[in-house]
């Protein structure tokens, strides 16, 4: 009967902090479905929003070495959670008052949301993580990822709408957008009090103890380096939004719309790989990788809006395998008391690689497009190599374990 209670408060409180991050992805995947024709609009290069892109993630990334540390450090995940909300999620209204003459700002206040995420996304993750012993660690995340992609979903949704309102002023849309996305801000933080409150001691859920088996050795070190060339090949949907409004590929208004596509697949192919990873374990991540090895050749090479839509959705499909897979895979192998550590030692890693992915496919795109397509498809084979070869190292360290009197 205790297990049974334990496990519907595990339920529930894994739903309310699925409703937090559906409630913050609204909002920031809301805004950032029009990032990229945003700052094309006040007047910033291909290869400038590129870099912010980059940049964004390299901050939010690499902050979350010493964040992590921090949470482990203190256990006040709660308050690095509020705190890394309130500025990851505000700084998006701001943009409502910044136009042409400002350029600078926008470029700031984008990357102070990127650095609120890197404030809380190890304590995050290490609250899901203290779930998986009562549910299951790929179902765990893929349900976590399932909401956090349903808020993507309808975040850019709802900013095309917005955009179809159209009062005359293209800048003033986009504005608008940014400014009504702050109700949603709003109402992230007063659900996370909320749930602060009715759960001060999640890690509490989980009782069992992992062993660290590979933590510092070679299979862990090997896991880093593939996930960090999957993230170098991976291109970010500002570069992909711009190469659409600037080749008049498809309208300009119907960008948010093909991200909002985008997520809503993010979320099933999350659900779906984080089934198949308790199922069949890192396989499913290198099934991953070969979406992300095909889709930049069907967006950039194939002609036509149905290539367009096609590459939208390949995209999609092989984000949501990532973010739900890639922190399942960390829950495994570190104890919870240095999780929130590992997650910012391996976001990290992970967001250095996607900046100097950034500027790379960046810097090739403005000179030649397939430079920039052979770059990332390239990254993610290796990727995919260095997955295969984690795999085997993994595998081959279990059987040689001596096993415990």
């Amino acid at each position: 009967m205790q297990k049974d209670v334990t496990k519907k408060r595990v339920w529930m409180f894994l739903f309310i902090l699925g409703l937090i991050s559906m409630l913050s992805d609204f909002t920031h995947e809301g805004a950032r479905s029009i990032y990229g024709t945003y700052l094309e609009l006040i007047g910033v290069s291909a290869f400038a929003i590129s870099m912010v892109s980059g940049l964004g993630e390299l901050i939010s990334q690499s902050l979350r070495v010493f964040t992590g540390i921090i949470a482990d450090k203190t256990k006040k995940y709660w308050l690095m959670m509020i705190g890394g909300y309130a500025l990851n999620l505000l700084a998006i209204p701001c943009l409502m008052f910044v136009d042409a003459s400002a350029w600078q700002v926008a470029i700031l206040l984008i990357l102070l949301e990127r650095v609120g995420k890197g404030i809380r996304a190890p304590a995050k993750s290490a609250l899901t993580s203290f779930t998986t012993s009562e549910i299951g660690i790929g179902k765990a995340f893929a349900l976590q990822e399932a909401m956090d992609q349903l808020g993507a979903f309808l975040g850019p949704l709802f900013v095309f709408f917005i955009l179809n309102l159209k009062n005359g002023n293209e800048l003033k849309d986009y504005q608008t957008a940014f400014g009504l996305l702050g109700i949603f801000a709003v109402t992230t933080l007063v659900l996370l009090v909320v749930a602060k409150q009715k759960y001060p001691n999640p890690d509490r859920f989980e009782t069992t103890v992992k062993e660290n088996k590979f933590q510092g050795n070679k299979s862990f070190i090997i896991y880093l380096i593939a996930t960090g060339w999957m993230a170098l090949g991976f291109i970010d949907y500002p570069l992909l939004a711009f190469h659409m409004s600037s080749t008049y590929a498809i309208k300009a208004v119907y960008v948010p719309l093909l991200y909002s596509a985008a997520m809503g697949i993010d979320a099933v192919s999350a659900v779906f790989f984080g089934y198949l990873y308790d199922r069949i374990g890192v396989k499913s991540l290198q099934i991953s990788a070969l979406f992300s090895i095909a889709f930049a050749p069907v967006f950039f090479f194939i002609k036509g809006v149905g290539a367009i839509v096609a590459g939208i959705l390949i995209w999609g499909i092989a984000m949501g395998s990532m973010e739900s897979i890639l922190k399942a895979v960390i829950a495994t192998i570190i104890k919870k008391e240095k999780r929130a550590t590992a997650y910012g030692i391996f976001y990290s890693v992970y967001g250095v690689s996607w900046f100097l992915g950034s500027a790379a496919i960046g810097w090739l795109y403005e000179r030649t497009i397939a430079g920039a397509v052979l770059f990332a498809v390239v990254s993610e084979m290796l990727a995919l190599g260095f997955l295969i070869l984690f795999e085997i190292v993994k595998k081959t360290a279990e059987k040689t374990e001596i096993p415990k009197k």
